[in-house]
């Protein structure tokens, strides 16, 4: 997910949600005493129930992502993991410390379009979050039936403008996170056909930088915060009918979309462990897109913190 483009709202707004899921988060004394923890979030998918769950008093929720945290915004932000090779290559510091959820993604076609496997997509129009997790699906699906990029046409546009481009028959297909995936489907009706490529989920991630990361006291908030998530991910795991409701208020979403989309989502609150794995074979992708040589797998390696986990686990 790129984030950036689709969650510009700058106004600053405090979540309690004790009483929810559990009890809020406490916050350490020395890091209530200071500023705020501010975690920029995306306003606008499920995968970020976990965190408005475990957010307290103690933590200003805004929407943003990467370039929140490396413009000096935020403390820590979501976004997808193919967003922290993007943003890493001008800002090594960037630091992948947990992630909150597992998206499966799917591609939405129209069946008119003469479109039943993946196969069918070859000269087709694809609709995408352009340089994401999404953008990256398409590419992985096209390579199991041994097409590539140039054999489509890719489109970028804005999640909520999907739905009715698909429709219209603006674009073939698209590729896309919830809820604009599950709203192409609706929008479509008998005609849409789900087009499944290879195994990959996206990695909704947590992120901060290791300048961050080495502070004392937003270290301990942080820590703080990852133990909420680890709680509450469980309630989301094991109590589905009580959080779901709390989503669909969150993102003005009818309670069945999120019910129907489900069982594409993970929540492991843990740092999964084929991430690196995944970041290594996306690496060589988002280094032609950035017109750049790729990194090493060391210094992929390095961009993932996992020590605030383990303590926070502990």
């Amino acid at each position: 997910m790129s984030g950036a483009k689709y969650l510009s709202r700058n106004l600053w707004f405090a979540v309690a949600m004790a009483g929810v899921c559990g009890s809020a988060v406490a916050m350490p004394q020395k890091a209530a005493a200071a500023e705020k923890l501010r975690v920029g979030i995306n306003l606008t998918t499920i995968e970020t129930l976990p965190i408005y769950l475990a957010a307290d008093e103690g933590i200003e929720l805004t929407g943003g992502a990467l370039p929140l945290l490396t413009a000096g915004k935020a403390d820590a932000v979501t976004n997808a993991e193919t967003q922290a090779l993007l943003r890493s290559t001008a800002n090594p510091d960037i630091r992948v410390i947990l992630t909150v959820a597992e998206y499966s993604y799917r591609i939405v076609a129209r069946r008119s379009a003469g479109i039943a496997t993946a196969s069918d997509l070859r000269g087709k129009k694809i609709a995408t979050s352009l340089n994401s997790s999404a953008h990256f699906y398409i590419v992985k699906t096209l390579r199991e039936v041994g097409l590539s990029e140039p054999d489509v046409s890719i489109v970028g546009l804005a999640p909520p403008d999907m739905p009715a481009a698909l429709a219209r028959g603006d674009v073939d297909a698209v590729s896309i996170w919830e809820p604009a995936s599950e709203k192409s489907v609706q929008a479509l009706g008998p005609d849409a056909v789900i087009v499944r490529g290879p195994r990959y989920s996206e990695r909704f991630n947590l992120n901060t930088t290791s300048e961050i990361a080495a502070d004392p006291v937003k270290r301990a908030a942080l820590v703080e915060l990852l133990r909420g998530i680890i709680r509450t991910s469980k309630e989301v795991r094991d109590h589905p009918d009580k959080v779901q409701p709390v989503i669909a208020g969150k993102l003005d979403l009818p309670l069945p979309l999120v019910s129907e989309t489900w069982s594409l989502f993970r929540f492991p609150a843990a740092i999964p462990d084929d991430l690196l794995a995944t970041m290594v074979e996306q690496e060589p992708w988002m280094a032609m897109k950035q017109n750049r040589a790729p990194r090493p797998r060391e210094a992929i390696a390095a961009l993932i913190d996992s020590s605030l986990w383990q303590e926070a686990a502990r």
